[in-house]
């Protein structure tokens, strides 16, 4: 992962565009592919967006057992700001995103596997990253990402902003499982890499599964003008 914010102005801009529907403005990126970069343009954008306003911005993270913007931050992916600190309870008080099962018996482990997602401050920034905390799964158990219009709700009743990174389709469909509650989804990709076919079908996934597609960031526009245009259509 590496720290682009001195090219994420004009995505700023962008999301900056993008209407909520209430509360916090809620906007996902998302790529065809892996190795697209979008943890990257994800982990950035808030950053810089977080710079610039006076409320915090939530990035939360989807890919929720490999914790990889967390453990970013923690290697000190951007040298100006500091380590996550201490955890916050991510639950807010409502249904989790996600779903562990088989579901352990027991109020108290019920209760744990409700509070398995944790949200910690960048110190130094007004930026709060989520990690999921995998101690709390037991061996066999499997974890389903869900939509919760809820845990949403109270996201953007907490935040300023939230940016959401969503893995890659080819790896797994949490993006679209909750691309109707986002603002706009913007797809990332490395335009001298992946094909145009790739890019249309996962916008039109998105926008099956109810989510509207704000724009392409592209890491590398190259110098083919015709598939710019093709995405354009």
């Amino acid at each position: 992962m590496k720290d682009l914010r001195s090219r994420m102005d004009p995505v700023c801009k962008a999301v900056a565009r993008v209407t909520p529907e209430t509360g916090a403005r809620c906007v996902m990126f998302m790529s065809a592919r892996s190795e697209e970069g979008t943890s990257s343009v994800a982990a950035s954008t808030a950053l810089r967006c977080a710079a610039q306003s006076s409320r915090p911005t939530w990035l939360v993270d989807l890919g929720l057992r490999q914790n990889a913007m967390f453990r970013a931050f923690q290697k000190g992916i951007a040298r100006d700001v500091g380590k996550p600190g201490r955890a916050f309870d991510g639950s807010l008080r409502t249904l989790p995103i996600y779903s562990v099962s088989p579901a352990l018996s027991g109020g108290r482990q019920d209760n744990q596997q409700k509070s398995l997602l944790s949200v910690h401050p960048i110190q130094g920034s007004r930026l709060f990253v989520t990690r999921f905390r995998n101690e709390g799964v037991r061996r066999g158990q499997q974890v389903q990402l869900r939509a919760r219009p809820e845990w949403w709700h109270q996201v953007r009743r907490a935040a300023g902003l939230v940016i959401v990174d969503a893995p890659s389709l080819s790896r797994s469909q949490a993006g679209l499982a909750v691309a109707s509650q986002m603002d706009g989804v913007f797809i990332v990709l490395e335009a001298d890499s992946t094909g145009a076919d790739e890019v249309i079908a996962l916008r039109e996934a998105i926008e099956a599964h109810g989510g509207h597609v704000a724009g392409v960031v592209m890491n590398r526009i190259g110098s083919d003008a015709s598939f710019a245009d093709r995405l354009a259509g």
